[in-house]
Formats: structure tokens, sequence, C-alpha cells
């Protein structure tokens, strides 16, 4: 699927790879310094407000708010 959507409405089990992170660019530098990037293969473990995400062979745990968003493109495999 091409479909860019936000990470809030994966739901658990389902994986993506992030397309690309909007907002203050020290936050967005945070993340792609824990390793959440364009093209970064996730996979939801919990939803909610945090989230957390399979990433990498770990597991991250991620608060959006409105200055914060994730979009991701939902695929078929898993991390």
């Amino acid at each position: 699927m091409d479909e860019v959507i936000p990470l809030n409405r994966l739901t658990v089990g389902q994986s993506a790879e992030v397309s690309r992170i909007v907002g203050p660019v020290e936050h967005v530098h945070r993340l792609e310094e824990f390793g959440l990037r364009s093209g970064t293969p996730i996979q939801m473990f919990r939803s909610g407000t945090p989230c957390i995400l399979r990433m990498a062979g770990g597991k991250v745990c991620l608060r959006e708010d409105r200055l914060l968003s994730v979009l991701v493109k939902r695929n078929g495999t898993s991390c």
C-alpha cells in the first residue's frame, strides 16, 4: 500500500515504513537519533498515547502531540 497515513492509524501488529516526520527540527532530529527516520520499518506493538513501536529488534515508546507527527506507509511485512 502506498497511502501515507498518521502513525496513530496503525493497529496492533500492523507493519509500516516511516514516510516522514513532521514537527520542530529539534524533535525530528531527536527521533532520528533513536533510529526513527524515513524508510525505517516499524510495527505497532501497543497503540494509544503513548504508543510502543517495534523497531530494529527493540521497542520504542513514542508520544505524538499536535506539534509532532509521524507519517507512515502500511505494508505486509513484519520487523
